[in-house]
């Protein structure tokens, strides 16, 4: 097949002197950034050099590469009508803002992975894993969810799963369609337990984010009915009650009202399982849009604070750049070596496997125009991964022998301040008894031993660097628990998109049997397929809260390595269609990383599966605890046979999901490779799903700031910033704005 013809635009415009100016002195930050991250050995470091390294390489990235991507590869036309506005039904399919989707999109795809996870990598040192989520993101994770969301707005939002199977065909789609679902319940019941964990006990952040629900209602009514697309007033509104909610949660947890809102790990499954259908089965536009985009203000808002504190307090990184556990393979946090192990324990902060459900799922859905793509899907990923930057500084500015006290299992360090400091200083590291209990003191905790997950960590470090710009250590306590509540947030408003995205795909594969199911608004597919979604995660989310080794606790080894392989699956969907659209030539964009990303989730897949060390491999873990119920033994954390019987069967469990899972993505992997020769072989057999060309009445612009061409277009046809269908006078040709070039952005 031919590569398709560019859309008709007016010639761009170069780079003007200032641009160049202004362009160098960017690129010469990041690379004065990335020069002493590189070249410092034995020396602590500040970690604004981590920040310039990281915004330089941003802010290129998006510049060139992404606008390249958007022009030359993908070919975005401003002229054609995306399926928000050609099936706009007010449920699931509605123009939005791009504001507020940027919003919406960011809020979903950024949950637990960009804050944990870079926690836990930071035992091999800040080195590896900031190489990875800069580098990572920029030519993998922004494109896979980039070029996902494009193609599935050419396919009137279909799923991944559903677009496997369209284009890739019956034998490969199917393995991908079990795949995806199967791995997306156990990402959403993941993400669900980390949020359980975070607000079980805690009156504060229970009613905080509760009142993120009432607010969210009222800013969807105010957008579609009362002010319609005043996108600054409602926000202005929004943030005020959302700080209001959230110094008002300080004065509930003080307060006789504190008992109500301090729920039971139980009581908080029951009503995340609500909220979850809730939020899947109501217009888009009423309830998940505007919460995720409240909750964006919340959650860049705090990043940038944080970016801003260490700019102010200027914190060192007191963990070593590369630590001897990135060779040994041995670390206390997680067991292997730093190939494939990093990689695969970063997961969102650079390529999210997760992301591209959401950009096949709510967020086509919702797209005003085609050449918002770039703002939206490469944008809102370099956003998350600069939360994974600052959860990687917030992991490494603590003292190394603190972090590891903090992060290792308590078979490691025992349960007292003195028994950690003899297993940190057989780490190699040093810390006192006096300071373990300081440091627990400071934030009001009894311990913070063994407080594994990454999550305590992440807010002790941010606690570190507010303390520092505002209130001292008498305020430690207060930014700790701050960011607790926090981190709830972030994560709860991935479980509700998530929930819905969930949703879209279990229709899109019941269609295929049952017609009707395919109308993703029908009411009886809603709510049939929302009620199955919220049940499966729920059901392992229920069991995991009330049993430590069931539910979803046994599944959760698999998180890692089940979110990389649904990258494969994306990356190579994404290929696929690359290939089969004529644009053989550009096929590398995604190739090549997913060429990378087969290879370290294969790779982990290998060793977990086949791996001799119990540590590593779960069939080894699986003989090392039946090796122990023979001889009669209990080992730890088993505390009865009956547990180690548990643990015997959650790894034979693990490591057979595990071969599954690597078999599935085998057979996708090949299936498509497969259409791809056929397609480059014989382009005239090529067959794409793609919608036919519908031209575009709606105005709006690319990016986030209109530039001067799309302002006279917005003016000629009527409308404000945010957009929205021409005038009758504009639509007959009377607009001078139909001159933009359809690649135009805010560059």
């Amino acid at each position: 097949m031919p590569e398709p013809e560019a859309p008709p635009s007016t010639p761009r415009r170069g780079l003007t002197p200032k641009s160049i100016a202004i362009w160098s002195l960017v690129a010469l930050v990041g690379a004065a950034g990335w020069g002493v991250l590189a070249l410092s050995r034995g020396e602590e470091i500040s970690a604004a050099w981590m920040l310039a390294a990281a915004l330089g390489s941003y802010a290129i990235a998006y510049r060139f590469y992404a606008l390249f991507i958007a022009r030359r590869v993908l070919k975005v036309d401003k002229t054609r009508a995306t399926p928000a506005e050609r099936l706009d039904n007010g449920v699931d399919f509605h123009p939005t803002d791009r504001r507020v989707l940027f919003g919406h999109h960011f809020a979903a795809v950024a949950g637990a992975g960009p804050l944990v996870g870079p926690v836990l990598a930071a035992q091999m040192g800040y080195l590896p894993g900031t190489i990875w989520i800069i580098v990572g993101v920029i030519f993998a994770g922004a494109v896979q969810d980039m070029v996902t969301l494009f193609f599935s707005t050419r396919r009137n939002g279909r799923s991944l799963g559903q677009m496997a199977r369209d284009e890739i065909g019956p034998f490969g789609g199917a393995a991908a369609l079990i795949a995806v679902f199967a791995i997306m319940i156990i990402l959403l019941a993941v993400l669900a337990l980390v949020i359980v964990n975070a607000l079980s006990h805690s009156p504060w952040g229970v009613f905080s984010i509760g009142m993120t629900i009432p607010i969210a209602l009222l800013m969807g009514v105010y957008l579609r009915v009362l002010r319609p697309g005043r996108v600054t007033e409602v926000s202005v509104i929004g943030v005020a009650l959302l700080l209001l909610s959230i110094v008002a949660g300080g004065w509930v947890a003080e307060s006789s009202w504190a008992d109500t809102f301090t729920l039971e790990p139980g009581t908080l499954v029951v009503w995340m399982v609500v909220y979850g259908f809730v939020a899947s089965v109501l217009p888009v536009w009423m309830l998940l849009a505007p919460r995720d985009y409240l909750s964006t203000f919340m959650k860049v808002g705090t990043i940038a604070l944080l970016a801003l504190g260490v700019v102010i307090a200027l914190p060192t990184m007191k963990m070593d750049a590369v630590t001897d556990f990135a060779t040994r393979g041995d670390g206390p946090v997680f067991a292997g070596s730093m190939f494939p192990f990093v990689f695969i324990t970063i997961a969102c902060g650079a390529l999210s496997g997760f992301h591209s459900l959401v950009s096949s799922g709510t967020t086509p859905k919702m797209i005003q125009k085609e050449t918002q793509v770039r703002m939206i899907g490469y944008g809102a990923m370099l956003t998350e991964s600069f939360v994974a930057i600052m959860a990687m500084i917030a992991a490494c500015i603590i003292d190394p022998g603190l972090y590891f006290a903090i992060n290792s299992p308590g078979g490691v360090v025992g349960t007292t301040v003195q028994s950690a400091s003899e297993a940190v200083a057989n780490l190699g590291f040093t810390i006192t008894p006096d300071a373990l209990a300081q440091a627990a003191k400071d934030v009001e905790e009894a311990s913070l031993l063994s407080r594994t997950g990454g999550a305590p960590t992440f807010a002790l470090g941010m606690s570190e660097i507010f303390s520092a710009v505002i209130g001292g250590v008498g305020m430690k306590a207060f930014w700790y628990h701050f960011a607790i509540m926090f981190e709830a947030l972030f994560i709860l408003t991935t479980v509700d998109a998530g929930t819905r995205v969930g949703r879209f795909m279990l229709q899109d594969m019941l269609g295929n049997v049952y017609k009707p199911f395919r109308q993703v608004s029908w009411k009886p597919g809603v709510w049939f397929a929302s009620a199955v979604v919220v049940g499966g995660w729920g059901y392992f989310l229920w069991v995991g809260v009330h049993d430590p080794l069931g539910g979803i606790n046994q599944l959760f080894p698999l998180f890692g390595i089940a979110n990389q392989l649904l990258a494969a699956v994306a990356l190579a969907v994404c290929t696929t269609l690359l290939i089969k659209s004529g644009r053989l030539k550009w096929a590398w964009v995604t190739g090549v990383p997913l060429a990378w990303d087969v290879a370290v989730t294969l790779t982990a897949s290998w060793q977990k599966i086949f791996s001799e060390d119990p540590r590593v491999g779960f069939f080894a873990q699986r003989d090392k605890y039946q090796a122990g119920i023979d001889a009669d033994k209990v080992l730890p954390p088993a505390k009865s046979l009956d547990d180690m019987h548990t643990v015997v069967t959650n790894s034979t469990v693990d490591g057979i999901l595990s071969a599954l899972f690597a078999i599935l993505i085998v057979v996708v992997i090949a299936d498509a490779a497969r259409v791809c020769l056929k397609a480059i072989n014989n382009p005239e057999t090529v067959r794409l799903s793609e919608v036919p060309h519908t031209e575009s009445k709606l105005v709006a612009p690319a990016g986030m700031f209109p530039t001067q061409e799309e302002k006279a277009e917005l003016v000629a046809a009527g409308l404000g910033s945010g957009g929205g269908l021409r005038t009758i006078g504009a639509q007959r040709g009377e607009s001078h704005g139909d001159d933009v070039p359809a690649g135009t952005g805010s560059a």
